[in-house]
């Protein structure tokens, strides 16, 4: 077998193209054979130990895969060889093979090809979680949603308008608005990739603008740093601020702002989330599934890499290229 490999802290250059010998499953476990696997922000991480979960080296990132059953480990029931299948991963997955646990792989529907089953669970799993778990939001409520052009911003899109919710989607450029226009954001807005003063309450102003005079229900922040505190300014009362990752940094919050405004702020960690209340996160799958068939969610691909460019990928990833998901496609 073929893997990415991070056999050094540091960045997507620090990368090698290794072969193996194929894995064989233990108990409880499926061989996969890769077809696809997803790219996500916590891949750029986790090979630089800035990630919560931190493998031993050598280890290959790749959180989520879709591929074939090959064998079955003792004790697995509920699949056979041949099988379609999705899984997430944790790391591992930029590679042709893959040992997943049974609990951590879903068979792909009928008429979903591999490249949206691999780039499904993480973007959809996460902001299913945030949306309807963590923020419990409902129809004719107002959602913000910060990174919107990112794979689990415009999941979240998705997500929003099928819960029945006003979508305004932030961005910082044209291109990425239109992106988020195209697939059903109801207001867009475009916020600079620097923020001083002056500009936050800017963005405040016009988040309240577009959201009505009470301010906005839910923020869905993917992005941090200093976006963090305008958004939670904009609430309404009883708002929710969903918290979803950091790549402008770890924001700190004035938290009497969410005793003026009754609101809350929310962690959204969703990995986690799978570990400890399975029976949801299956159930949330399940869901997710028939949205897919009825055509009001799609993974947005946007980019595919073979193995060999997975450091290319990641680095589009790190520096903010990619609109919606990328995919790395295993031969």
């Amino acid at each position: 077998m073929k893997a990415m490999l991070s056999t050094a802290v540091g960045g997507p250059e620090t990368l090698e193209l290794t072969e193996l010998e194929t894995p064989q499953p233990r108990k409880g476990q499926l061989l996969l054979r890769v077809h696809a696997a997803g790219v996500n922000f916590p891949d750029t991480l986790i090979i630089r130990d800035l990630y919560q979960m931190k493998p031993p080296r050598p280890f290959a990132p790749g959180g989520e895969v879709a591929g074939e059953v090959e064998a079955i480990g003792d004790g697995v029931e509920g699949f056979a060889v041949g099988d379609r299948v999705l899984a997430l991963t944790g790391h591992g997955g930029f590679a042709s093979h893959i040992c997943v646990p049974k609990a951590a792989a879903f068979k792909i529907p009928d008429g979903m090809p591999y490249e949206d089953a691999a780039t499904f669970i993480f973007t959809y799993g996460t902001s299913y979680h945030a949306l309807k778990d963590r923020a419990q939001i409902k129809a004719g409520e107002s959602l913000f949603i910060l990174g919107a052009a990112g794979g689990v911003g415009a999941a979240a899109i998705e997500l929003g308008k099928a819960a029945g919710a006003k979508v305004i989607a932030g961005v910082s450029s044209q291109d990425k608005a239109d992106f988020c226009r195209e697939i059903g954001a109801d207001e867009v807005l475009i916020y600079p990739r620097e923020m001083d003063r002056d500009a936050q309450k800017a963005l405040s102003k016009e988040v309240k603008s577009l959201a009505g005079p009470d301010g906005v229900d839910v923020v869905y922040d993917a992005v941090g740093g200093d976006y963090a505190e305008p958004a939670i300014r904009a609430l309404a009362w009883t708002g929710r601020f969903l918290v979803v990752g950091f790549p402008a940094g770890i924001p700190k919050i004035p938290l009497n702002l969410t005793l003026l405004k009754g609101s809350q702020i929310v962690g959204v960690f969703w990995g986690a989330h799978t570990m400890r209340e399975p029976q949801a996160h299956a159930q949330n799958m399940a869901e997710l599934f028939a949205l897919y068939a009825d055509g009001k969610v799609k993974p947005r691909i946007s980019a595919r890499y073979g193995l060999a460019d997975v450091p290319t990928a990641l680095t589009d990833m790190a520096e903010r290229r990619l609109l919606g998901k990328a995919v790395i496609t295993i031969d």
